[in-house]
């Protein structure tokens, strides 16, 4: 991509920030956001930047809660999962203080944690609670950091256990309504870029992890052309307030370890055929973290 035209793409994506942000910032403030405007400055930045997304697997239905425990590989991860719904994402405080950057994730509704405090793990739980009592999709990034695409970090399991504070913390609030949450295995994979298979020694400049400084891999990816992304859903884990969340969290892991090792191992992907079935519990095969192996 040339000079002039990154240029030209970053003026019509300013252009579309413009016009999507005021309105935006009026529904955050008024408490009626429906996640719309985030949802469409993401898909204009993947159209203009060549950024394909691809999903398979069983995603939640709309209007379904859900935490979804995610690998993480790159910020383009960000954009890629908030431009196919309304959601809001799990992420560390010092985020909220870094500069553009902290002011787009608290536009995304996104739920900050001092991992530094004690009291935040319960500030968390309370307004994680809240956003699933309320049919929200919440992601975590389950390794706590970004990976280079090749291999997946153990998943932890603290925040999971979030989920079952939340249906505690909810069940008086919603008459019982919420008693249990959906864990959504996802798995996040960069299989080609200008229409090749990425390569291992290609990785660094796809993946965004470890001590990189964040303009140089920004400069790389506007430079070296389209990218595809793909989104693998994963069976659909109930939790409940008596599930073991160690358990369920390396359920979540193996799902997103075994999708990552078929992108791996050349074997394709299979697309979304229709929607989505529409609960967690209804669906066939769906196990329960409780009772289920890992």
């Amino acid at each position: 991509m040339t000079r002039l035209g990154i240029a030209a793409r970053l003026l019509l994506l300013a252009a579309g920030f413009v016009v999507l942000v005021g309105p935006h910032w009026l529904a955050l403030r008024l408490g009626r956001s429906s996640g719309l405007a985030p949802m469409l400055f993401h898909r204009l930045f993947l159209r203009l930047f060549a950024v394909r997304v691809t999903q398979s697997g069983t995603p939640p239905g709309p209007g379904e809660a859900a935490l979804v425990l995610a690998n993480h590989v790159s910020w383009l991860d960000i954009i890629a999962l908030g431009s196919l719904r309304p959601l809001s994402f799990v992420a560390k405080s010092e985020i909220a203080g870094w500069p553009v950057i902290g002011w787009f994730a608290v536009l995304q509704r996104t739920i900050f944690i001092d991992r530094a405090r004690r009291a935040a793990t319960a500030e968390v739980n309370a307004t994680l609670g809240s956003r699933l009592a309320e049919g929200e999709l919440v992601v975590l990034f389950a390794e706590g950091t970004t990976g280079d695409g090749t291999r997946l970090l153990p998943f932890r399991s603290s925040l999971v256990g979030a989920a079952r504070a939340a249906i505690e913390a909810e069940k008086e609030r919603t008459a019982g309504k919420l008693d249990r949450i959906r864990l959504q295995p996802l798995a996040l994979s960069y299989p080609r870029r200008n229409g090749l298979p990425v390569t291992r020694s290609e990785r660094p400049d796809v993946a965004w992890y470890g001590d990189m400084d964040l303009a140089p891999h920004l400069a790389t990816f506007l430079r070296e052309g389209p990218l595809d992304l793909h989104v693998s859903w994963g069976a659909p884990i109930a939790f409940e307030a008596g599930t073991d969340r160690k358990r369920a969290t390396a359920q979540a892991e193996a799902s997103v370890r075994a999708a990552l090792r078929d992108v791996r191992t050349g074997r394709e992907p299979g697309r979304i055929p229709g929607p989505a079935p529409q609960q967690a519990g209804d669906l066939p095969g769906v196990p329960d973290a409780g009772m289920a192996g890992i």
